[in-house]
């Protein structure tokens, strides 16, 4: 949960100017592009490959058609429908996606904004 008050940083990219909050997450998800999605992952150390891009897809598809970010469970069960992965098996996948964790990471990557008391389990 955060407790510190708001820094926002001003990210220019060459598709635009972004603002990021203290953590470096959007302020403004509509914001998202492809190219901040790479910067991110640069930043965080993740080679995307085909699935994360899949999976960001995903995260933004809920989005649209949910108004809210979408919890871990459906990015799991999505992975687990689209990978024929049992449970502890996709457990696993999702952690070698994204090591640092889904809010930590895939949040960031897929530019939706901090949640601010998240179970991530």
């Amino acid at each position: 949960m955060r407790s510190l008050p708001e820094t926002l940083t001003t990210l220019e990219l060459p598709s635009g100017k972004v603002q990021l909050d203290g953590h470096g997450y959007l302020v403004n998800p509509d914001d998202w592009t492809p190219e901040f999605a790479q910067y991110v992952a640069d930043k965080e150390g993740i080679d995307m490959t085909t699935l994360h891009w899949d999976v960001i897809a995903f995260m933004h598809d809920y989005r649209e058609d949910h108004g809210v970010a979408a919890d871990q469970r459906f990015v799991l069960r999505y992975l687990a429908d689209t990978q024929g992965t049992n449970k502890h098996d996709t457990r696993l996948l999702m952690y070698e996606l994204f090591p640092y964790g889904y809010v930590k990471q895939a949040c960031k990557i897929a530019g939706m904004k901090q949640p601010r008391a998240w179970s991530t389990g």
